[in-house]
């Protein structure tokens, strides 16, 4: 299917949904695709897309993901509350770190479901009804390779002419993170009729399914 095809009939889905109209699977190639032959064991990214509580469960969702955990990203543990995040007074983003198994699900892989289902990528420090610093879209790349593989999708997507606004996705320098209260953690599991949750997560999850059908799992995964 031709570019602009697949983003048309994206469009009419991302619309039905709700939900941000980003790229689909077919649009990019995995930009180093000789990594899979050095990668081995489990992995470890944190991505920061809005609020935690979608990226959370779209990972969740995620085949050969074996822990998403929401957290706080980009500054010190003395302001890693909650509160102090999301009023603002801090340095933070609401970020997901995933550990995943790159045999079964790579980097560029999850960066193509971060995009197309979790956050637009043009957007800056705001997603849905979230605004705020906090909510900014970044990266935070863990090894050399990642951050290869990052500044290449973003290249990718900036190129790509999908997107009629700048790409606004930030590569950000890995500092601590810091796994978010107890209650944020699984959110949409454990609260699947929360209003916010109706509104703008579960259609993200939806939309994994059906554009992800190879690498998506029904069954949340805790922890």
């Amino acid at each position: 299917m031709h570019l602009k095809s697949v983003f048309a009939a994206i469009v009419l889905s991302a619309s039905a949904l709700a939900i941000p109209a980003t790229a689909s699977a077919d649009v990019f190639d995995a930009p180093t695709p000789e990594r899979q032959a050095r990668e081995s064991g489990l992995q470890t990214a944190i991505f920061a897309g809005g609020c935690f509580w979608g990226i959370e469960a779209i990972f969740s969702h995620t085949r050969g993901v074996s822990s998403a955990v929401a957290g706080y990203h980009g500054d010190t543990a003395a302001n890693a509350t909650y509160d102090r995040v999301s009023g603002g007074f801090t340095r933070h983003a609401e970020a997901v770190q995933v550990t995943y198994d790159p045999s079964v699900v790579r980097y560029d892989q999850l960066l193509e479901i971060l995009f197309s289902v979790g956050a637009d990528p043009t957007l800056v420090n705001r997603q849905g009804p979230d605004r705020g610093t906090h909510y900014r879209t970044a990266l935070v790349p863990l090894n050399s390779e990642q951050r290869a593989v990052a500044r290449a999708y973003i290249r990718q997507m900036g190129e790509s002419g999908v997107w009629d606004d700048p790409i606004a996705v930030r590569i950000e320098s890995h500092q601590r993170f810091y796994p978010a209260e107890s209650y944020h953690q699984d959110f949409m599991h454990r609260n699947p009729d929360n209003s916010y949750i109706v509104r703008w997560d579960a259609p993200k999850v939806r939309a994994l399914r059906e554009m992800f059908p190879s690498l998506y799992r029904a069954r949340f995964r805790t922890g």
